[in-house]
């Protein structure tokens, strides 16, 4: 079938590309920002249009030809404005789109959710954009899940961190909520084989994993899975999710805007209610994947850095999204640049790698007290924080994020830009270059920040004494670090020589 897929970009969209690529599908995929998908290794198999779904041109002109629609598209880390109206502009766009071109098919993926009067503005907003996309006139089908647990995923990670980080958990009521999680796995079985269900299906299904737990359980079952002993939990009354929503923000990685609306969700009992997609879509041969297998399997995946797609890597609204300038169009902008450049004498392949390495658990090789600091302060502020981290220890692709920064642009080898997704009052970029010289490399590192009116220029000038520690000191640490890797490699070459 000709499949068009929307959120290609994001946590279940790149994984399920592949996949449909390996059924035999001819896939298309419609982003805002093609160059995010320049490194994914199903780049060259796809059809790319750049656009966005709130213009209609662009989503009629993704839709030409296509036979089905994977709606995977949502603002749940969008900002606090009117996203509910958006998100249904949006929907009724595609809808409309998909029933003038002829699609057969449109598969949403949605939330589970109660019969409750009174979801959460995310929750109401995703069950609404389901009624949409129902009421198109394209058959369709909703398949609502719950916590998705797989390596990356939001929900995991926010069970991994609060299980880690806290000896002993006071809790909100909601860790007393019955939740019925799932294997990404077997979220992309059920998207993959709604393209075979018959036209006169047009219906929302729950779907879940064969587990019910309390939310703390899910905890306590990932704490045995890790090896940690399990949490003492008290669930206490006087925590509203907007609190709980701060706490999650402060101890994990996971930032507020994300956190807040998945805590909402978590008030009720979520739970499968009906198990008709059975009669529709047979479940996967070797069944569903139990809660602590998903986890187990999880935290192999990221072990061995091999997490496919993460929440990491989803786009941070609210951002700076304009790719740098180049230099000559600078003429007219107020513009602050810190310039560092040192010789270094290990091989320009060594000084690259300890590049591409930069964030996370590698950290930032200057002053990391002074780094946290402006981590917490961005969490504090509604920001990503610096515990983000990068989803692959070694290895950096255009698009990942990489703690507070964002990858926007790498030539292997030679040059990585990085651009600012903290709070801040203007743009920000932070570009690190390697290249041959004599007796050795050259290391290249500049910031370089656009400010935004007067709270932009005193932000600058304020930090501006910190400069000169924290960048000077990271331009010695990178370059010393990579002459020090360098003699390693020399020693462990000569002992191997001589054996």
């Amino acid at each position: 079938m000709r499949v068009l897929v929307t959120g290609a970009s994001g946590y279940i969209g790149g994984r399920l590309v592949p996949r449909l690529i390996e059924a035999g599908h001819d896939v298309r995929v419609v982003v805002r920002r093609p160059e995010r998908l320049r490194d994914v290794p199903w780049r060259t198999s796809v059809d790319v249009v750049a656009g966005d779904l709130a213009d209609r041109t662009s989503v009629d002109r993704s839709m030409d030809g296509i036979d089905a629609v994977y709606y995977l598209v949502h603002s749940m880390g969008g900002p606090e404005g009117d996203f509910e109206a958006t998100e249904h502009s949006i929907a009724q766009n595609v809808a409309a789109s998909a029933h003038e071109h002829g699609v057969n098919r449109i598969v949403y993926l949605g939330g589970l959710h109660p019969d409750a009067d009174r979801l959460s503005r995310h929750l109401r907003s995703r069950v609404e954009v389901g009624e949409v996309l129902l009421g198109s006139g394209v058959p369709t089908i909703v398949l609502q899940a719950g916590v998705i647990i797989g390596s990356g995923s939001t929900s995991f990670e926010m069970i991994r961190h609060l299980t880690d980080v806290l000896p002993y958990m006071p809790a909100p009521r909601w860790v007393r909520s019955f939740i019925q999680p799932i294997a990404v796995r077997d979220v992309l079985h059920y998207l993959i084989r709604a393209l075979e269900v018959p036209p006169e299906v047009n219906r929302a299904f729950d779907i879940g994993g064969p587990d019910i737990y309390r939310y703390g359980q899910l905890m306590n079952g990932y704490a045995v899975e890790a090896g940690l002993r399990q949490r003492p939990i008290a669930a206490l009354p006087v925590l509203t999710p907007w609190l709980a929503g701060q706490w999650v923000n402060l101890v994990t990685p996971i930032p507020r805007r994300l956190a807040v609306p998945i805590i909402e969700s978590l008030q009720f009992d979520c739970i499968v209610r009906e198990h008709d997609i059975d009669r529709v879509i047979a479940p996967p041969a070797e069944g569903l994947l139990p809660y602590r297998t998903a986890v187990r399997l999880a935290l192999q995946r990221e072990r061995e850095g091999q997490v496919e797609t993460s929440w990491r890597n989803t786009a941070v609204d609210g951002a700076p999204s304009d790719p740098l300038p180049s230099d000559p169009d600078w003429a007219g902008h107020i513009v602050y640049v810190d310039t560092r450049t040192r010789h270094s004498e290990a091989p320009v392949a060594e000084l690259w790698r300890v590049i591409e390495g930069v964030g996370g658990e590698n950290g930032w090789y200057s002053f990391p007290l002074l780094w946290a600091i402006r981590g917490w302060l961005d969490k504090l502020t509604g920001g990503v924080g610096l515990r983000r981290g990068r989803r692959h220890p070694t290895t950096l692709h255009v698009g990942d994020a990489v703690d507070f920064w964002r990858v926007e642009t790498i030539d292997r080898g030679s040059f990585l830009r990085l651009r600012a997704e903290m709070r801040l009052p203007g743009r920000a970029w932070l570009e690190l270059s390697a290249s041959v010289e004599d007796d050795g490399s050259r290391y290249r590192q500049r910031a370089v920040y656009f400010p935004k009116g007067l709270t932009g220029r005193m932000y600058w000038w304020a930090i501006a004494p910190f400069h000169g520690v924290i960048f000077s000191g990271m331009a010695n640490r990178i370059t010393a670090e990579a002459e020090a890797a360098a003699v390693r490699l020399l020693d462990r070459t000569s002992r191997r020589n001589k054996d």
